[in-house]
Parts: C-alpha cells; structure tokens; sequence
C-alpha cells in the first residue's frame, strides 16, 4: 500500500512540466540480473555441483520405484512376493518424499543465502550508478516499465568487475 503511495506521488511530481525536466528514473530487471549476472551463474553452477549427488539419488529412489511399480503389475508373483514388494514401494516412495522434501527446502535455503550476496553486490552498484549518474529514484521489480529507463545492463556491465 505504501509503495503505491510513494508511485502514485512520484507519477504526479513528475507529470509537473517543471519537475519532469528534473527527474531521472531508473529500472532494474532483477531477474535478468539473476539469470545473467556472472556471479549470479557461478552462484547457480555452484548449487547444482552441491546439490547433484542428492538430485541423483533421488533419481536412483524414483527408478527403484517404478521398478516395483512394473513387476506389481505384471503381476506373476505370489501373493506373499507381491505384498513385500508393496512394502517396499510404499517404504520407497516414504523416503522418496522425505528425502525430496529435505532437498527442497536444503536447496531453497542455499540459494537463498549464494543470491543474498549477488542482490547485495547489485544493489550496492545501483545505488554508485544513482549517485554518479544522479537519478533521482531507481526502481526493482515492477509490472511495466519503459525500456528506456531500464539501466539492467549498466547493473550487469559492473557486476562483470
């Protein structure tokens, strides 16, 4: 609500012929920061090294799953074999889910905290580019912005140093 606040105000300033002269807006593309940025893509490369034994296994628990899931359906085993194999799916399946869960939140935590430092670095060069270039209001994540005020490759240029 507060943000709408200060838009609206700002959008109203600025339509004064007087003050648009004056006013210097900038937009940057965060997301496009985080897909592009060189630090952004190590941070990323780094998750999936970090993380691939675990994606793998959960791959090796989900084959071992279908695995079963076949031979219960062909279905030429005897009562007894088919039971234990229904047990040792649904056993499957439980880690399966125990361990994506655990994965998931493991991954998101981790990303959260390699993306932190990216966000921290960006928007430390945002904040020089505002000042060196005096803009008056920088804004992230927003619904429509011109392009031309879109500064996301100056942001990306410097975060290449």
């Amino acid at each position: 609500m507060m943000l709408r606040s200060v838009l609206t105000g700002l959008i109203l300033i600025s339509a004064t012929p007087a003050f648009a002269a004056d006013f210097k807006m900038g937009y940057v593309n965060t997301e496009r920061v985080y897909r592009e940025a060189t630090p952004a893509v190590v941070a990323q490369k780094k998750l999936e090294k970090e993380f691939s034994p675990r994606e793998a296994e959960l791959k090796r628990l989900a084959a071992k799953a279908k695995e079963l899931e076949t031979a219960i359906a062909r279905n030429k085993a005897s009562e007894a074999e088919r039971k234990t194999m229904e047990r040792d799916m649904t056993a499957i399946e439980r880690e399966y889910a125990a361990k994506m869960r655990e994965y998931r939140d493991d991954l998101n935590q981790r990303r959260n905290e390699e993306f932190a430092s990216v966000q921290e670095r960006a928007n430390r060069i945002i904040k020089a580019i505002a000042d060196r270039e005096q803009y008056d209001v920088i804004l992230q994540d927003v619904v429509y912005v011109s392009p031309k005020h879109d500064i996301t490759g100056k942001v990306l240029k410097e975060l290449e140093k």
